[in-house]
């Protein structure tokens, strides 16, 4: 691809901490505010390319902006291609290692590049990369955690959570008690039309066993998908679980590039395939990973960062959903559009994603 010319003229980081709409239990954490790193690179020509990262916890954001200052450091003054800012940082951070909070740093880095790319082109990131898609399709995962709400009230939230204008939702399970998370999805499948699909994620919480017995007794219950039932390293419980169960086994978020996801699909690990654009590598390592989705016929989704994973779904052969949390929303100025149950890619410039910078100013953190 040619790329229009452009030189790095710095790169800066702010930490964030967002208030949640609606806070989010898992089986491993509790969220009420979403703490982001946002990245702003600047260029000579004067276009800016942007990117935000979400931290999962308040002291990873220190060490992923120390992350990206350094690498910043590396590529001032360099012609703006990402392919070759990505390997010079991942070179300097190879006795370190480019996982974890290196790897999401530079994967923030990365979108920051593409968004100032297409933004010179003056093409949404979408059509930049090939794309003549103008919707995916999205579900509402921005809520149905796991908590102590009684079934009626998990059916308000699960129908408010389609009135956003969506036909399919996800739903937290990992109790510690089975019964409880097979009550729950009763509760919430029964209330909820029966045209709606109801997806659940288990945040690594089972073992093996576990998942095979809670997989069975949930078989009946019409769930889309199972999400990462076991620990995300663990490929060989996973092909137990995808071989013995009918629902199908979704993993992939936690998956540090792609060539773990190549390990996944030779294992026969999944059935579906979810990657995290902060994990997979940026937008360099999505295509990689949509590349490799594709040859083996595997249905890949998005997990998080809605506003730039909509451009990307819409250049994958085997897209399948697109996950839509508003954790970003209160300091971008224009949140994605989502009408019966499609998202609608943003047709300005670039993602498509500015600061609300008065809105940073009330979140910023030191």
């Amino acid at each position: 691809m040619n790329h229009p010319r452009l030189t790095v003229r710095s790169v800066r980081a702010r930490i964030v901490r967002a208030p949640m709409r609606r806070p989010l239990g898992t089986s491993a954490t509790r969220m009420a505010t979403a703490p982001f790193l946002l990245v702003d690179l600047y260029t000579v020509e004067g276009v800016t390319g942007r990117a935000q990262a979400f931290c999962y916890m308040d002291a990873a954001a220190p060490m992923m902006r120390d992350m990206l200052q350094a690498a910043s450091e590396l590529i001032e003054g360099a012609l703006l291609e990402p392919g070759d800012i990505g390997q010079t940082c991942r070179d300097h951070f190879t006795l370190l290692g480019t996982s974890g909070i290196v790897g999401m740093a530079l994967s923030a880095l990365d979108v920051a590049c593409w968004d100032a790319l297409s933004r010179a082109a003056e093409l949404p990131l979408g059509r930049y990369l090939g794309s003549g898609v103008d919707t995916v399709s999205a579900y509402n995962s921005n809520g149905l955690g796991l908590s102590g709400a009684a079934s009626g009230e998990m059916v308000d939230e699960a129908n408010s959570l389609l009135a956003d204008g969506f036909d399919a939702i996800k739903i937290r399970l990992g109790r510690a008690d089975p019964d409880e998370d097979l009550e729950a999805v009763r509760a919430v499948r029964s209330g909820i039309p029966s045209t709606s699909l109801l997806m659940s994620d288990f945040n690594q919480a089972l073992s093996v066993e576990d998942a095979l017995a809670r997989g069975r007794d949930l078989e009946d219950e019409d769930l889309y998908w199972m999400e990462e039932p076991l620990a995300y390293g663990d490929l060989v419980g996973s092909a137990k679980l995808a071989e013995a169960l009918t629902t199908p086994i979704q993993i992939g978020e936690n998956f540090s590039g792609p060539d773990a996801l190549a390990t996944a699909i030779a294992m026969d690990a999944l059935d579906y395939a979810m990657v995290d654009l902060m994990r997979i590598g940026g937008v360099s390592g999505w295509l990689r990973a949509a590349k490799l989705a594709a040859e083996a016929g595997i249905p890949m989704s998005s997990h998080l960062y809605p506003e730039v994973s909509v451009h990307l779904l819409a250049v994958t052969p085997t897209a399948h959903w697109l996950e839509y949390v508003d954790w970003a929303e209160p300091f971008i100025l224009e949140p994605i559009s989502i009408s019966g149950g499609r998202a609608r890619v943003p047709t300005g410039p670039g993602t498509g994603v500015i600061w609300d910078e008065d809105a940073l100013a009330r979140y910023a953190v030191d």
